[in-house]
Order: C-alpha cells, then sequence, then structure tokens
C-alpha cells in the first residue's frame, strides 16, 4: 500500500510524526505537510504566491503552504504514482460538528477525495494527545478492512477518537456531524501602536449532540466515524426553489 501522509498541525508535529512511524510498519509512506501550523486553514489554496517544497529526509516534505495545498502538490506535481490513500493527521484536537467546514486536517482528506484517492481524516480529542496510540490503534484497524468498505471511493471517514487509553475505547460507532450554537464575540485587544486588533472568539458550545452525533458518540467513549461526501447540494430544496423561482 502507498499511502500520502499530511495535516494540519505542521510536518513536525508530535500526531503526524507516530502515525507516520506506525504506517510505515505495512505500507510506503510519503509525508507532505504544512511547514508550520496551519489549523483552521479549511479547503484553501494559496494563488498569489509560488509554493516552496523543502526535503526533509526521509519521504518527508514540507510546503510553506496549507494542507490543501501540500495534497494538492504532491498528487499533481511532486509524486510520480498515485497513492492508493490520502490519510490525515493526527491532528490534536477533535474536529467534529461545524468544525469540519474550518478544519485543514479535514481538508487535506478533501483534496485528496477531490483529486480522486480514498480519503481519511483522523483526530485525537485532546491538545496534548496524552492518548495518541489509541488514535493510531484505531487507523490500523480501519486500514486492517479498508479492501471491504464499499464506499472508500467516494467517501472521506471523518475519524475523532476520545481521549482514552485503547482498554477504554467502547468500540466504532457510525455518527453524523453535530452543531454548534453561534461562535462566541470576537475578542478585542490593543496592539503596540494603541490600535484595535481582534482575535476570532472561541466556537460555541454543542447544540446538536444528541445519540447518533459524533459529539454524543465521542462524550460516551466511543470512536466516531462520520462519513462524509464533497457534494453540497441540498437535494431536499432544489424542488421547494425551482417552485419559488417560478414566482420571479
Amino acid at each position: 500500500m502507498k499511502i500520502l501522509l499530511s495535516n494540519d498541525d505542521g510536518y513536525n508535529a508530535s500526531g503526524i510524526e507516530t502515525l507516520r512511524h506506525a504506517l510505515k510498519q505495512f505500507a510506503t509512506v510519503v509525508t507532505v505537510a504544512p511547514e508550520f501550523n496551519r489549523s483552521g486553514a479549511s479547503n484553501s489554496l494559496t494563488l498569489d504566491n509560488p509554493l516552496r517544497l523543502t526535503d526533509r529526509g526521509n519521504d518527508v516534505y514540507s510546503v510553506n503552504g496549507t494542507p490543501t495545498d501540500c495534497v494538492h502538490l504532491a498528487l499533481t506535481g511532486l509524486l510520480d504514482y498515485e497513492p492508493d490513500i490520502v490519510v490525515s493527521g493526527i491532528n490534536a484536537g477533535a474536529n467534529m460538528g461545524d468544525d469540519v467546514l474550518y478544519s485543514g486536517t479535514v481538508a487535506a482528506a478533501t483534496e485528496g477525495r477531490f483529486l480522486g484517492l480514498p480519503a481519511i481524516a483522523v483526530s485525537s480529542c485532546s491538545f496534548g494527545l496524552e492518548h495518541v496510540q489509541s488514535a493510531v490503534r484505531a487507523i490500523e484497524l480501519l486500514f486492517s478492512n479498508m479492501i471491504n468498505f464499499p464506499d472508500k471511493n467516494d467517501t472521506i471517514l471523518n475519524v475523532n477518537v476520545p481521549n482514552l487509553s485503547w482498554e477504554q475505547i467502547k468500540g466504532f460507532k457510525t455518527t453524523r456531524l453535530g452543531r454548534r450554537h453561534k461562535a462566541e464575540p470576537v475578542v478585542t485587544s490593543t496592539d503596540a501602536r494603541g490600535d484595535t486588533i481582534y482575535w476570532v472568539g472561541p466556537p460555541g458550545e454543542e447544540q446538536d449532540a444528541g445519540e447518533g452525533t459524533d459529539f454524543h458518540a465521542v462524550h460516551h467513549g466511543y470512536i466516531s466515524i462520520t462519513p462524509l461526501h464533497i457534494d453540497l447540494t441540498r437535494y431536499q430544496a432544489l424542488h421547494s426553489t425551482a417552485k419559488w423561482l417560478e414566482t420571479l
């Protein structure tokens, strides 16, 4: 198996390094990841500046761009072969609910899917990565049966692993994305010149977090597996939109 590995925390983050060493036990792994933390970059491509690739040795490369840049560059210019799958992570911190719209971790996987490959995004629900090995074990198990996943060529798997030891984890659950309340207000401050500056505030609290959601599964000790797809069309609204347009 040939794996393209990326993330949004940076090429030398502990999560991606831990996963790289684990995946190398059974696959050929090439890492192409941002040279510094690009969390929250979402699906942005860098179009106003050139991208610079740095060879860090041992099939590890860093890019002065976003996670999407990294996967795009790898698949359309760097590699002389097509990997079997794109894996993004292990992210430090969860990517659940509305977070996936902003997540650079999910974006790297999404770009892999845009370019025709199966893709997995994996996050450990702790910024300290205390139980990163639980996330590694989850990915190893998913890979062991990936060939039998019927939708692997059309689906991004968003994996969130509770901050628990492997022995404490209750299993896997298929989930949908939950939802948060709207974000908290921006934080206002003043720079050294006395000018007003703004920091993006924290995300809103969980709103739709009942049974069946990724939030609920993780809070109850399960690994959340949410299948995502790229088509953002709201098919349920096509008919009502068409009827509305007839009145214009």
